[in-house]
């Protein structure tokens, strides 16, 4: 059936995520609970395992957060102060802050247009004597060009961490994301389709990386009287088993996830494109299959940073969650203050002004994900842009 018309029925609230949890996940949870362990014990070892196996690598360790798995894998990468690394400014600033918390410099490099993802080019011309690493991320889940960005890193001897903090399930030529760095780190925060509250794992095939991760990740009690162990502090970034119970739950179950989640951008997909002016996500031929973060949609040209905010303000006016997905990070405070202003990045500066985060999950209906898109559509006009043509 055609998507004709939104419902007129105003719905209670929809929110922009809402994790697929189910009976499985809670006895996981239950069964730590009553335990003897709820941290250092043997389920975050069997998460790992079990993740290292789904993503193709030789080794897992499962971490706090994705900032500190960043973090983490910049330390094992001997980088730290007087170092340079470069980064894409179109990112969740949580994850891109380790490189600063570790002491080195982030160095922006620009997006391709259409994908959002870190271009080779722009990253070959940002190298210095002074770097040491190519941070790249599977933007919303769209592959970065892995080839590509290898080259490179390799070319110049540099480090090439995948950040598939916003990725999982996406393939790229064959391959699941997070197997393409010398390190990759995933995020389980929402609005993944992996939850686990917070946590996250830094996989790598390198035992000599991975034993650097571990080291400076956390300590067991048997390590803490090592006069070797105990010359460097550790970051106490272990996950617990608590999370690692859901996180281990939730994966068994992934591929059900991510078909759920699929059936909703289907939809979205069927509503989007009855109506000009607001343009679907992109997806590269390269990419064989793309598991979006959000469902992130792009405005036409016509359409300025401020009318993209009045029409999130619309949206939640009429009880959806929506945001901006990115705000630039050589925009925020954190890089002004080294020295990064607007107008250096044009193409990240022009996709994240028309980029629009809309409630994307397993939960939605298709009545709501028709009043979204209606919605969106009757605010578009109301700030005066009308049925502008995406270029």
């Amino acid at each position: 059936m055609k998507p004709t018309m939104k419902p007129t029925m105003k719905p209670t609230w929809i929110r922009l995520t809402d994790p697929d949890i189910t009976e499985a996940e809670l006895e996981a949870v239950s069964t730590v609970l009553q335990s003897p362990r709820l941290a250092g014990g043997p389920v975050a070892d069997a998460f790992e395992d079990a993740f290292a196996k789904y993503v193709g690598r030789e080794h897992a360790v499962a971490v706090a957060s994705g900032t500190l798995g960043l973090l983490l894998a910049l330390k094992a990468s001997g980088i730290g102060a007087g170092h340079e690394v470069i980064v894409s400014p179109y990112s969740w600033r949580e994850t891109a802050h380790a490189i600063t918390i570790s002491g080195a410099t982030p160095v922006f490099a620009d997006i391709d247009y259409w994908a959002g993802t870190l271009v080779p080019e722009k990253a070959l011309a940002a190298i210095t004597g002074k770097t040491r690493a190519i941070v790249a991320s599977n933007t919303n889940g769209h592959p970065a060009p892995w080839d590509e960005l290898r080259t490179v890193a390799d070319r110049h001897d540099l480090a090439l961490i995948e950040d598939s903090t916003e990725a999982i399930g996406s393939i790229y030529q064959g391959r699941c994301v997070g197997s393409f760095g010398d390190l990759a780190v995933f995020d389980f925060s929402e609005p993944g389709a992996l939850v686990c509250g917070e946590g996250g794992m830094v996989v790598t095939d390198d035992a000599e990386l991975a034993a650097a991760l571990r080291h400076h990740r956390s300590r067991r009690a048997d390590e803490r009287g090592s006069v070797v162990i105990s010359a460097t502090a550790p970051h106490q970034a272990a996950m617990s088993d608590l999370a690692a119970a859901l996180g281990l739950a939730q994966l068994k179950r992934l591929d059900n996830i991510l078909a759920r989640r699929k059936r909703t951008e289907r939809l979205y997909l069927d509503y989007v494109k009855s109506f000009e002016g607001i343009k679907d996500p992109y997806i590269a031929p390269e990419a064989d299959e793309v598991h979006w973060l959000l469902y992130v949609v792009h405005l036409g040209t016509r359409f300025t940073r401020s009318s993209r905010d009045a029409i999130i303000e619309d949206l939640r006016t009429e009880s959806i969650e929506a945001a901006a997905f990115s705000y630039p990070l050589h925009t925020q405070r954190h890089y002004i203050d080294r020295g990064y202003r607007r107008g250096k990045l044009f193409v990240t500066e022009k996709v994240a002004d028309r980029a629009v985060a809309l409630p994307f999950h397993t939960h939605l209906t298709e009545d709501q994900i028709a009043f979204v898109i209606g919605t969106m559509k009757d605010a578009s006009i109301n700030v005066g842009a009308g049925t502008a043509i995406y270029l």
